[in-house]
């Protein structure tokens, strides 16, 4: 059985959303375009019947991951977690015991990650650290930048 995938609520709406947009919208466009393309006769050296085609292979790819990620998908609701420990869903504010720098990270699943705007994958080496963990603790990751230690200052749910 292939790997279980967690999201929020809103995660799993924004795939079912690209989803819809796909077949609903991208697929009956490149089904026309590329009928568009066969009415000016022979295909073999029609390059918009090719890039019509190279597109409509895309959007059947991309359709393909989306149902197996929606299929897979485990539906988690952070509002009621306990923030005792460092889970999915949850907020955790950390600082940087070399620099003092401080940094917030919410736990996310693949599809939901957006490091720009603090939201890690639960997948990353910085959650994978952090989970189990509880406000006190600290924890040592491996980041692009080197070896970092973090101590967990405050764990919210939002």
């Amino acid at each position: 059985m292939s790997e279980r995938l967690p999201m929020t609520r809103a995660g799993y709406d924004k795939l079912e959303e690209e989803l819809r947009r796909l077949k609903a919208v991208e697929r009956p466009k490149i089904v026309k375009e590329i009928e568009l393309a066969r009415a000016h006769g022979d295909i073999s050296e029609n390059a918009e019947f090719h890039a019509a085609k190279e597109r409509q292979s895309h959007v059947e790819g991309r359709a393909r991951q989306l149902e197996d990620k929606l299929a897979r998908a485990v539906v988690i609701d952070p509002t009621g977690l306990s923030t005792e420990e460092v889970r999915f869903g949850v907020t955790v504010q950390l600082e940087d015991t070399e620099t003092g720098d401080r940094v917030t990270y919410t736990i996310l699943g693949e599809e939901e990650s957006d490091v720009v705007n603090g939201c890690i994958s639960v997948s990353s080496p910085v959650a994978r650290a952090l989970l189990g963990k509880t406000v006190g603790d600290s924890v040592t990751v491996r980041v692009p930048k080197g070896v970092r230690i973090f101590e967990v200052l405050e764990i919210r749910v939002g």
